[in-house]
Formats: C-alpha cells, sequence, structure tokens
C-alpha cells in the first residue's frame, strides 16, 4: 500500500526477507533491521529494482539491552509513524539445557521476549492515537506446548503467543490489530543455526518459506489474531488443547531427542 510505513525486524534472512518482499510489492516504503548490513542493502536493492521502494537499513544486534529503544530513536528520527512493526527477529537453541552456554540462553530471551516487548511498548501508543496500525509477532508451533532439548526457545515463544493474543483483546475495538504468526519448522537458515535441522520434528513437519509467509501476510492485511500455516502445524497446535500435559511432554522428548554430541555427555 502506497506511503505505509513497515519496520521489519530479522530482515536478512529467511521470513524477515521474504515478508519484506510482500509488503514491497504492495508499494510499502520500508525499514528494514538486522545485523548483517551486507545482506540488508542486498534486499534493499533488490528491492528497489524490482518495485521502485524506499528503504532504508539499520544494521543493529537487537540481543543487547536497550536496542529497542536505540531503535526506535532511529526511527522515530525518519519516520514518527510506523504503519506495521514486524517483530521477526529470533533464533533458538537445541540442546541440553545445562550445556548451551549461559550467554546464549540470555541472548534468546532478550531478542525473543524483551526486545519484541519493548519495541511494541514503543510503537503501539502512536497507531492507537491514530486508530490505524498492525503488529505481526513471530511465534511458532513451539508456542502450544514445552519443548525438551529446546526447553528456552519453546518457552520465549509461548511467551510471543500469549502476549499477542492478550493484546488482541486489549485492542478490541480499535483498528489497531495484533496478528501471531506461529509456523512449524521452516527452510531457513533457522534450522541449522539452531542445530534443530536434524531433529525428528523439524524433518517431519519442515515447510518452504513461501507458503508461511503468504499466510502471515494474508494475516496481517485480514487482522487475524493467529495464523498457523499448515495442516499438520494446525493438527499439532489443536491437538495440544486434549492431551495430558505428561503425554506432551513424552511425545516431545522423542520428537527432539538430545544431539548425538550431548547422548554420551
Amino acid at each position: 500500500m502506497a506511503n505505509e510505513v513497515v519496520l521489519i525486524t530479522g530482515a536478512s534472512s529467511g521470513i524477515g526477507w521474504e515478508i519484506a518482499e510482500r509488503f514491497a510489492a504492495d508499494g510499502a516504503e520500508l525499514i528494514l533491521v538486522a545485523r548483517r548490513e551486507e545482506k540488508l542493502q542486498e534486499l534493499a536493492d533488490r528491492l528497489h529494482k524490482d518495485h521502485g521502494t524506499k528503504t532504508r537499513i539499520i544494521s543493529m544486534d537487537l540481543s543487547t539491552p536497550g536496542a529497542a529503544s536505540e531503535l526506535h530513536q532511529k526511527v522515530v528520527e525518519t519516520h514518527p509513524d510506523v504503519d506495521v512493526l514486524v517483530n521477526n527477529a529470533g533464533f533458538g537453541q537445541y540442546g541440553k539445557f545445562e550445556e548451551i552456554p549461559v550467554d546464549r540462553h540470555v541472548d534468546m530471551c532478550m531478542l525473543n521476549i524483551v526486545t519484541l516487548t519493548e519495541l511494541t511498548r514503543l510503537i503501539l501508543p502512536r497507531m492507537i492515537e491514530r486508530n490505524s496500525g498492525s503488529i505481526l509477532n513471530l511465534g511458532s508451533t513451539a508456542s502450544f506446548q514445552p519443548g525438551p532439548n529446546c526447553a528456552v526457545y519453546y518457552a520465549t515463544k509461548a511467551y510471543v503467543l500469549s502476549f499477542s493474543e492478550a493484546l488482541t483483546a486489549e485492542l478490541w475495538g480499535t483498528k489497531v490489530s495484533v496478528t501471531c504468526l506461529c509456523p512449524g519448522p521452516t527452510i531457513t537458515g533457522f534450522g541449522s543455526d539452531s542445530d534443530m535441522e536434524n531433529a525428528t520434528i523439524f524433518q517431519m513437519l519442515k515447510m518452504p518459506v513461501d507458503p508461511v509467509v503468504d499466510a502471515g501476510y494474508r494475516g496481517v492485511r485480514k487482522k487475524r489474531r493467529l495464523v498457523v500455516p499448515g495442516f499438520m502445524n494446525n493438527l499439532l497446535a489443536f491437538s495440544v488443547r486434549f492431551t495430558a500435559r505428561p503425554v506432551i511432554l513424552w511425545i516431545m522428548k522423542r520428537l527432539q531427542p538430545l544431539p548425538s554430541a550431548s547422548k554420551g555427555k
């Protein structure tokens, strides 16, 4: 949509990269944020060539304390109003909780929870004042149950879903919407970065990125509360509501066995 300003975190690859393409095709002006400046510039050049998109890139590490506030200050220098916020930045880590470095856990919580929350808090008030705007938060099918051998990642995504749905209820009666996109394993760089790509559940449920992004994009435009792409992912998300918690834990532990390097420790 012409003149629409869209802020996307984690835009240098995967879902963030592809959803930037969807908004660019609609004529939006983009603010793209990620650590890798060269990848952001590559994307900006491509979008300008394909769609004539006006793009601002901001290279920063959003897993550091205060990053959201710093980003917001940079954004409002040129764009006091953001029409769509896409909280896509995040990462996971597969393995035994006590064997994963503490810093990895802390950075995961900072990026997946704290930065997402703080950035939403900084941008939402102006949307409410204008009575217009959309927020897309990246949850996961991990949002619906605990994940043994991936404990912190699953917990952070449970937070994202709960937070998003609570905001949806708070915003009833306004024209501001919050959508939580909860994909299952998706064929992006996420699987290798998190060491999850060889897990049984990843191999069973992995989807191409395009249908995931298409579903999320439609969900934002239709102001849907929750989007779970794919039949099997929907079945998983639905079935846990009727399954005893110990059974879910038993199943998930077997679908996510320890990486081979950890089994002998």
